[in-house]
């Protein structure tokens, strides 16, 4: 916004069908997550267009479509709250059941189980008695709980460790091939993202 003139994309154009796996990858700074800011619509572009189910999202109230995409960040953010209200804040209305069921798709519960208190668990600040890929499948879970249209994650590994890394990745690919949604993922590590990806797409 502050340098309107200046172009972050150039020649930008690539489908992605429903159930498909893409990674984007890139150097800092190539656009990748620029690309989720535009699917998001934080902001409109100011060339081309963006189609979801044939209709531009310029056409749509960003409301509505927000509440068919599901965003995991870099490091998911967690509140000092127990792990079901946390999974809850992707849809407050959910049932038990629901709740239940997305932390088991996110493999929430193999850890969860194992505590005294389980879903009871208060986890303090920041999430700070959880792990950094305990955290994230915690934020997958939420973002399940959208039952959404599209998945996005923006670098979900970039602060973990290699066995972390594959298992993050790995789930996300089962979501999208249980729920027959698209997923697209910024990440850097080329070797992760050709494990994962149905197609990779350079910046």
């Amino acid at each position: 916004p502050t340098r309107p003139d200046e172009r972050v994309l150039h020649d930008v154009s690539f489908e992605v069908k429903k159930g498909e796996r893409v990674a984007i990858i890139g150097p800092s700074g190539s656009g990748k997550s620029t690309v989720m800011q535009l699917l998001l619509r934080f902001y409109d572009p100011q060339a081309g267009e963006i189609l979801v189910d044939d209709l531009a999202i310029t056409k749509v109230d960003p409301r509505a479509l927000r509440a068919r995409v599901s965003f995991v960040p870099q490091d998911s953010t967690v509140f000092g709250a127990s792990i079901a209200e946390n999974i809850r804040y992707g849809n407050p209305d959910a049932s038990d059941a629901q709740m239940h069921a997305a932390a088991e798709q996110a493999i929430v519960d193999q850890f969860v189980m194992q505590w005294p208190e389980a879903y009871d668990t208060r986890i303090g600040e920041r999430g700070i008695t959880l792990s950094g890929g305990q955290r994230q499948r915690v934020g997958i879970a939420r973002a399940v709980m959208q039952s959404p249209a599209l998945l996005l994650a923006d670098e979900p590994t970039s602060s973990l460790d290699p066995k972390s890394s594959v298992e993050i990745m790995a789930l996300l690919q089962r979501i999208g091939q249980e729920r027959a949604i698209p997923v697209i993922v910024n990440m850097h590590d080329v070797e992760l993202a050709k494990r994962f990806a149905d197609r990779i797409v350079g910046m």
